[in-house]
Protein backbone atom coordinates (compact mmCIF):
# COMPACT_ATOMS: atom_id res chain seq x y z
CA UNK A 1 0.00 0.00 0.00
CA UNK A 2 1.33 3.56 -0.93
CA UNK A 3 0.82 7.05 -0.09
CA UNK A 4 -1.44 7.26 -3.70
CA UNK A 5 -3.83 4.92 -2.26
CA UNK A 6 -4.90 6.39 0.73
CA UNK A 7 -8.00 7.93 -0.12
CA UNK A 8 -9.46 8.54 3.16
CA UNK A 9 -8.63 8.63 6.68
CA UNK A 10 -9.15 4.48 7.46
CA UNK A 11 -6.48 4.03 4.68
CA UNK A 12 -3.97 6.10 6.29
CA UNK A 13 -4.61 3.79 9.16
CA UNK A 14 -3.73 0.97 7.26
CA UNK A 15 -0.91 1.99 6.19
CA UNK A 16 0.34 3.58 9.49
CA UNK A 17 -0.21 0.38 10.99
CA UNK A 18 2.17 -0.94 8.41
CA UNK A 19 4.83 1.30 9.00
CA UNK A 20 4.97 1.72 12.83
CA UNK A 21 6.20 -0.38 15.68
CA UNK A 22 3.13 -2.11 17.04
CA UNK A 23 3.31 -0.25 20.46
CA UNK A 24 3.56 3.75 19.12
CA UNK A 25 0.74 2.23 16.43
CA UNK A 26 -1.39 1.54 19.15
CA UNK A 27 -0.59 4.36 21.19
CA UNK A 28 -2.40 6.62 18.48
CA UNK A 29 -5.45 4.21 17.69
CA UNK A 30 -6.45 3.29 21.61
CA UNK A 31 -8.29 4.71 23.79
CA UNK A 32 -9.48 4.24 27.63
CA UNK A 33 -11.15 0.78 29.22
CA UNK A 34 -13.45 -0.80 26.24
CA UNK A 35 -12.65 2.21 24.15
CA UNK A 36 -16.71 2.31 24.06
CA UNK A 37 -16.00 6.10 23.60
CA UNK A 38 -13.54 6.14 21.36
CA UNK A 39 -16.25 4.40 18.74
CA UNK A 40 -18.94 6.40 19.41
CA UNK A 41 -17.36 9.52 18.70
CA UNK A 42 -17.65 8.74 15.14
CA UNK A 43 -20.47 6.40 15.03
CA UNK A 44 -22.98 9.72 16.54
CA UNK A 45 -22.82 10.89 13.46
CA UNK A 46 -24.44 8.31 11.83
CA UNK A 47 -27.37 9.04 13.84
CA UNK A 48 -28.20 12.05 11.90
CA UNK A 49 -28.84 12.75 8.03
CA UNK A 50 -27.93 15.76 5.86
CA UNK A 51 -31.00 17.05 4.17
CA UNK A 52 -29.92 18.54 0.70
CA UNK A 53 -31.18 21.30 -1.47
CA UNK A 54 -31.02 21.57 -5.33
CA UNK A 55 -31.14 24.60 -7.78
CA UNK A 56 -29.05 26.44 -5.66
CA UNK A 57 -26.34 27.48 -7.80
CA UNK A 58 -23.26 26.48 -6.56
CA UNK A 59 -20.81 27.13 -8.57
CA UNK A 60 -18.70 29.18 -6.15
CA UNK A 61 -17.74 27.93 -2.57
CA UNK A 62 -16.67 29.83 0.67
CA UNK A 63 -15.34 26.69 3.11
CA UNK A 64 -13.84 29.64 5.53
CA UNK A 65 -14.66 30.83 9.09
CA UNK A 66 -13.32 32.71 11.81
CA UNK A 67 -12.11 31.10 15.02
CA UNK A 68 -10.67 31.60 17.94
CA UNK A 69 -10.18 35.49 16.22
CA UNK A 70 -8.73 34.13 13.18
CA UNK A 71 -10.03 33.29 9.89
CA UNK A 72 -9.26 29.92 8.20
CA UNK A 73 -9.39 28.80 5.20
CA UNK A 74 -11.99 25.36 6.17
CA UNK A 75 -14.02 24.89 8.97
CA UNK A 76 -12.02 22.13 10.06
CA UNK A 77 -8.45 21.90 12.04
CA UNK A 78 -5.60 19.93 13.47
CA UNK A 79 -5.58 19.59 17.12
CA UNK A 80 -2.64 19.44 19.20
CA UNK A 81 -1.58 16.30 20.66
CA UNK A 82 1.98 14.87 21.72
CA UNK A 83 4.65 12.81 20.97
CA UNK A 84 4.61 13.26 17.34
CA UNK A 85 8.41 12.79 16.34
CA UNK A 86 8.22 9.21 17.49
CA UNK A 87 5.19 8.86 14.83
CA UNK A 88 6.98 10.36 12.04
CA UNK A 89 10.35 11.96 11.91
CA UNK A 90 9.08 14.98 10.68
CA UNK A 91 6.58 15.61 13.50
CA UNK A 92 5.16 18.41 14.29
CA UNK A 93 7.10 20.40 11.62
CA UNK A 94 5.46 18.60 8.91
CA UNK A 95 2.05 18.87 10.29
CA UNK A 96 2.90 22.85 11.24
CA UNK A 97 3.69 23.00 7.64
CA UNK A 98 0.71 21.73 6.03
CA UNK A 99 -1.78 23.01 8.09
CA UNK A 100 0.02 26.19 6.71
CA UNK A 101 -0.31 25.44 3.40
CA UNK A 102 -4.11 24.30 3.97
CA UNK A 103 -4.80 28.22 5.75
CA UNK A 104 -6.40 26.52 9.39
CA UNK A 105 -5.04 26.42 12.63
CA UNK A 106 -2.57 23.70 14.23
CA UNK A 107 -1.93 22.92 17.79
CA UNK A 108 1.29 21.99 19.09
CA UNK A 109 1.25 19.72 22.99
CA UNK A 110 2.89 20.92 26.16
CA UNK A 111 4.32 17.43 25.32
CA UNK A 112 5.75 18.32 22.16
CA UNK A 113 8.84 17.15 20.35
CA UNK A 114 9.17 20.78 18.64
CA UNK A 115 10.17 23.70 20.63
CA UNK A 116 7.42 26.64 20.89
CA UNK A 117 10.03 29.30 19.47
CA UNK A 118 10.56 27.23 16.37
CA UNK A 119 7.38 26.88 15.21
CA UNK A 120 6.40 30.75 16.72
CA UNK A 121 9.11 31.59 13.92
CA UNK A 122 8.81 29.51 11.47
CA UNK A 123 4.79 28.97 11.06
CA UNK A 124 2.66 32.06 9.99
CA UNK A 125 -0.94 30.60 9.89
CA UNK A 126 -2.68 30.31 13.01
CA UNK A 127 -1.36 28.60 16.29
CA UNK A 128 -2.68 26.95 19.27
CA UNK A 129 -0.22 26.05 22.36
CA UNK A 130 -1.90 23.03 24.51
CA UNK A 131 -1.28 23.45 27.94
CA UNK A 132 -1.06 20.66 30.15
CA UNK A 133 -0.96 22.02 34.62
CA UNK A 134 1.85 20.18 36.23
CA UNK A 135 2.62 20.59 39.51
CA UNK A 136 5.39 22.97 38.86
CA UNK A 137 3.66 26.44 38.78
CA UNK A 138 7.17 27.69 37.43
CA UNK A 139 6.66 25.58 34.47
CA UNK A 140 2.87 26.31 33.70
CA UNK A 141 4.13 30.19 33.86
CA UNK A 142 6.84 29.98 31.89
CA UNK A 143 5.33 27.77 28.87
CA UNK A 144 2.65 31.11 29.04
CA UNK A 145 5.24 33.43 28.67
CA UNK A 146 6.89 31.12 25.88
CA UNK A 147 3.37 31.56 23.82
CA UNK A 148 3.00 35.07 24.68
CA UNK A 149 6.83 35.80 22.95
CA UNK A 150 6.52 33.19 20.34
CA UNK A 151 2.87 35.48 19.08
CA UNK A 152 0.85 32.24 19.47
CA UNK A 153 -2.58 32.90 18.33
CA UNK A 154 -4.39 31.24 21.54
CA UNK A 155 -3.79 28.89 24.45
CA UNK A 156 -6.10 26.24 24.96
CA UNK A 157 -6.11 24.36 28.30
CA UNK A 158 -6.99 21.12 29.05
CA UNK A 159 -9.10 20.61 31.47
CA UNK A 160 -9.70 16.69 31.32
CA UNK A 161 -6.65 15.20 32.40
CA UNK A 162 -6.38 15.59 36.14
CA UNK A 163 -5.40 12.05 35.99
CA UNK A 164 -4.85 9.51 33.23
CA UNK A 165 -7.29 7.30 32.09
CA UNK A 166 -6.92 3.90 32.05
CA UNK A 167 -5.10 3.02 28.33
CA UNK A 168 -5.15 -0.81 28.54
CA UNK A 169 -3.35 -1.06 24.81
CA UNK A 170 -0.36 1.32 26.28
CA UNK A 171 -0.18 -1.78 29.41
CA UNK A 172 -0.36 -4.58 26.94
CA UNK A 173 2.62 -3.38 24.61
CA UNK A 174 4.60 -1.19 27.46
CA UNK A 175 4.19 2.21 25.48
CA UNK A 176 6.77 4.57 26.78
CA UNK A 177 8.21 8.18 26.35
CA UNK A 178 10.83 7.72 24.74
CA UNK A 179 10.55 4.05 24.07
CA UNK A 180 11.63 1.12 26.28
CA UNK A 181 13.48 -1.85 24.61
CA UNK A 182 11.57 -4.79 26.19
CA UNK A 183 11.62 -8.44 24.36
CA UNK A 184 8.26 -7.84 22.85
CA UNK A 185 9.27 -4.16 21.23
CA UNK A 186 12.53 -5.29 20.14
CA UNK A 187 10.82 -7.73 17.74
CA UNK A 188 7.96 -5.01 16.32
CA UNK A 189 11.33 -2.42 16.06
CA UNK A 190 13.17 -5.24 14.55
CA UNK A 191 10.51 -5.52 11.47
CA UNK A 192 10.31 -1.61 11.14
CA UNK A 193 13.80 -0.91 10.21
CA UNK A 194 12.57 2.51 8.66
CA UNK A 195 10.93 3.82 11.85
CA UNK A 196 13.80 1.83 13.78
CA UNK A 197 16.87 4.24 11.58
CA UNK A 198 14.84 7.27 11.55
CA UNK A 199 14.51 7.51 15.71
CA UNK A 200 18.15 6.27 16.27
CA UNK A 201 19.85 8.26 13.93
CA UNK A 202 18.36 11.27 13.19
CA UNK A 203 17.69 14.63 15.90
CA UNK A 204 17.24 13.06 19.53
CA UNK A 205 13.85 12.65 20.66
CA UNK A 206 12.80 15.24 23.27
CA UNK A 207 9.95 16.59 24.81
CA UNK A 208 11.44 20.17 23.43
CA UNK A 209 8.98 22.46 26.36
CA UNK A 210 9.30 20.58 29.19
CA UNK A 211 13.19 19.29 29.29
CA UNK A 212 14.70 22.23 30.92
CA UNK A 213 12.12 21.58 33.67
CA UNK A 214 11.22 17.91 34.04
CA UNK A 215 13.57 14.75 32.49
CA UNK A 216 10.64 12.22 32.64
CA UNK A 217 9.76 11.64 29.29
CA UNK A 218 13.29 13.07 27.73
CA UNK A 219 15.38 11.24 29.60
CA UNK A 220 13.57 9.38 32.05
CA UNK A 221 11.17 6.76 29.99
CA UNK A 222 7.25 6.68 31.40
CA UNK A 223 4.56 5.66 29.92
CA UNK A 224 1.63 8.67 29.07
CA UNK A 225 -0.26 7.63 32.53
CA UNK A 226 2.79 7.76 34.91
CA UNK A 227 3.68 11.30 33.63
CA UNK A 228 -0.17 12.52 33.56
CA UNK A 229 -0.38 10.72 37.05
CA UNK A 230 2.85 11.99 39.06
CA UNK A 231 3.43 14.94 36.94
CA UNK A 232 0.17 17.03 36.29
CA UNK A 233 -1.98 18.68 39.10
CA UNK A 234 -5.03 17.11 39.97
CA UNK A 235 -5.81 20.39 41.92
CA UNK A 236 -6.81 22.65 39.03
CA UNK A 237 -9.54 24.07 39.50
CA UNK A 238 -11.83 27.26 38.05
CA UNK A 239 -9.37 29.50 39.78
CA UNK A 240 -6.85 27.84 37.72
CA UNK A 241 -8.48 28.34 34.61
CA UNK A 242 -9.31 31.85 35.55
CA UNK A 243 -5.80 32.83 36.45
CA UNK A 244 -3.90 31.45 33.30
CA UNK A 245 -6.62 33.48 31.36
CA UNK A 246 -4.95 36.35 32.97
CA UNK A 247 -2.00 35.72 32.46
CA UNK A 248 -1.92 35.13 28.84
CA UNK A 249 -4.58 38.04 28.26
CA UNK A 250 -5.26 36.52 24.57
CA UNK A 251 -7.70 33.95 23.01
CA UNK A 252 -8.17 31.19 25.27
CA UNK A 253 -9.95 27.88 25.03
CA UNK A 254 -10.97 24.84 27.04
CA UNK A 255 -10.35 21.84 26.16
CA UNK A 256 -12.66 18.90 26.82
CA UNK A 257 -15.63 20.94 28.15
CA UNK A 258 -18.80 18.43 27.75
CA UNK A 259 -21.70 19.75 29.94
CA UNK A 260 -23.67 22.77 29.48
CA UNK A 261 -22.84 23.88 33.17
CA UNK A 262 -19.21 23.99 32.53
CA UNK A 263 -19.76 25.51 29.41
CA UNK A 264 -21.48 28.78 30.99
CA UNK A 265 -18.85 28.52 33.46
CA UNK A 266 -16.41 29.06 30.62
CA UNK A 267 -18.09 32.08 29.57
CA UNK A 268 -18.37 33.76 33.09
CA UNK A 269 -14.67 33.28 33.30
CA UNK A 270 -13.87 34.76 30.23
CA UNK A 271 -12.85 31.99 27.77
CA UNK A 272 -12.98 32.86 24.24
CA UNK A 273 -13.42 29.45 22.87
CA UNK A 274 -14.23 25.60 24.26
CA UNK A 275 -13.70 22.63 22.55
CA UNK A 276 -16.20 19.97 23.22
CA UNK A 277 -14.23 16.89 23.52
CA UNK A 278 -13.39 14.05 25.54
CA UNK A 279 -9.91 13.67 24.25
CA UNK A 280 -10.77 11.39 21.42
CA UNK A 281 -11.90 8.55 24.30
CA UNK A 282 -8.83 8.13 25.68
CA UNK A 283 -9.86 9.87 29.47
CA UNK A 284 -13.58 8.86 30.44
CA UNK A 285 -14.83 5.92 28.73
CA UNK A 286 -18.82 5.81 29.09
CA UNK A 287 -18.60 9.38 28.39
CA UNK A 288 -20.76 11.20 25.47
CA UNK A 289 -19.74 12.05 22.02
CA UNK A 290 -19.04 15.53 21.27
CA UNK A 291 -21.33 15.46 18.89
CA UNK A 292 -24.33 14.14 20.48
CA UNK A 293 -23.46 16.85 23.60
CA UNK A 294 -23.38 19.27 20.68
CA UNK A 295 -26.70 20.85 20.29
CA UNK A 296 -27.68 21.45 23.74
CA UNK A 297 -23.64 23.37 24.61
CA UNK A 298 -24.41 25.01 21.21
CA UNK A 299 -27.79 26.02 22.17
CA UNK A 300 -26.65 27.42 26.03
CA UNK A 301 -23.55 29.17 25.28
CA UNK A 302 -23.29 29.41 21.18
CA UNK A 303 -23.84 32.99 20.78
CA UNK A 304 -21.67 34.28 23.51
CA UNK A 305 -18.21 31.58 22.73
CA UNK A 306 -17.06 29.73 19.86
CA UNK A 307 -18.16 26.34 20.37
CA UNK A 308 -15.59 23.76 18.36
CA UNK A 309 -16.52 19.80 17.89
CA UNK A 310 -13.72 17.88 18.81
CA UNK A 311 -13.11 14.22 17.77
CA UNK A 312 -14.34 11.36 15.55
CA UNK A 313 -14.14 13.59 12.61
CA UNK A 314 -13.36 11.11 9.76
CA UNK A 315 -15.38 12.55 6.49
CA UNK A 316 -16.19 15.99 5.60
CA UNK A 317 -20.25 15.26 6.04
CA UNK A 318 -19.20 15.23 9.39
CA UNK A 319 -18.16 18.55 9.46
CA UNK A 320 -20.96 19.58 7.80
CA UNK A 321 -23.53 18.10 10.23
CA UNK A 322 -21.64 19.51 13.43
CA UNK A 323 -21.54 23.08 11.90
CA UNK A 324 -25.62 22.70 11.09
CA UNK A 325 -26.06 21.93 14.91
CA UNK A 326 -23.99 25.34 15.60
CA UNK A 327 -20.31 24.36 15.78
CA UNK A 328 -17.93 27.53 14.58
CA UNK A 329 -15.73 24.44 13.17
CA UNK A 330 -14.11 21.22 13.93
CA UNK A 331 -11.13 19.72 14.90
CA UNK A 332 -9.10 16.31 15.26
CA UNK A 333 -5.84 14.56 16.13
CA UNK A 334 -5.85 10.76 14.75
CA UNK A 335 -7.64 11.44 11.27
CA UNK A 336 -3.93 13.35 10.65
CA UNK A 337 -1.72 11.45 13.29
CA UNK A 338 -2.68 8.20 10.79
CA UNK A 339 -1.32 10.09 8.24
CA UNK A 340 1.96 11.08 9.70
CA UNK A 341 2.66 8.49 10.44
CA UNK A 342 2.24 6.64 7.53
CA UNK A 343 4.01 9.60 5.25
CA UNK A 344 5.33 12.79 7.19
CA UNK A 345 4.49 15.59 6.25
CA UNK A 346 2.91 15.14 2.64
CA UNK A 347 0.39 12.23 4.04
CA UNK A 348 -0.61 15.08 6.24
CA UNK A 349 -1.24 17.10 3.41
CA UNK A 350 -3.01 14.52 1.17
CA UNK A 351 -5.66 13.77 4.31
CA UNK A 352 -6.04 17.83 4.74
CA UNK A 353 -6.59 17.72 0.83
CA UNK A 354 -9.24 14.44 0.73
CA UNK A 355 -11.28 16.46 3.73
CA UNK A 356 -11.53 19.94 2.26
CA UNK A 357 -12.56 18.28 -1.49
CA UNK A 358 -15.04 16.54 0.87
CA UNK A 359 -16.28 19.22 2.20
CA UNK A 360 -16.16 21.64 -0.58
CA UNK A 361 -17.57 18.50 -2.51
CA UNK A 362 -20.76 18.03 -0.14
CA UNK A 363 -21.63 21.75 0.53
CA UNK A 364 -22.38 21.86 -3.36
CA UNK A 365 -24.59 18.68 -3.15
CA UNK A 366 -25.97 20.30 -0.38
CA UNK A 367 -26.57 23.38 -1.92
CA UNK A 368 -25.31 25.66 0.11
CA UNK A 369 -22.77 28.75 -0.72
CA UNK A 370 -20.86 29.27 2.60
CA UNK A 371 -20.52 27.48 6.24
CA UNK A 372 -22.50 30.43 7.55
CA UNK A 373 -25.54 29.11 5.39
CA UNK A 374 -25.78 25.55 7.35
CA UNK A 375 -28.39 24.89 10.11
CA UNK A 376 -30.51 22.40 11.60
CA UNK A 377 -32.78 22.75 8.69
CA UNK A 378 -29.88 20.77 6.94
CA UNK A 379 -30.46 18.24 9.60
CA UNK A 380 -32.71 15.25 10.65
CA UNK A 381 -32.33 12.60 13.36
CA UNK A 382 -32.90 8.61 12.96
Amino acid sequence: MRLSDCHNVEDFRTLARKRLPGPVYHYIDGAADDEATKARNTEAFSDCDLVPSVLAGVETIDMSTTVMGRKIAMPLFLSPTALQRLFHWQGERGVARAAEKFGTYFGISSLATVGIEEIGRTISSPKMFQLYIHKDKGLNHALVERCKEAKFDCIALTVDTIVSGNRERCLRTGFSSPPRLTPSSAISFATHPRWTLDYLFREKFELTNLKDHVSEGTNVALSVADYFNKMLDPAMDWRTAENVRAQWGGEFCLKGIMSVEDARRAVDIGATAIMVSNHGGRQLDGSRAPFDQLAEIVDAVGDRIDVICDGGIRRGSHVLKALSVGAKACSGGRMYLYALAAAGQAGVERILGRLQGEIERDMKLMGVKSVAELNRGNLRWR
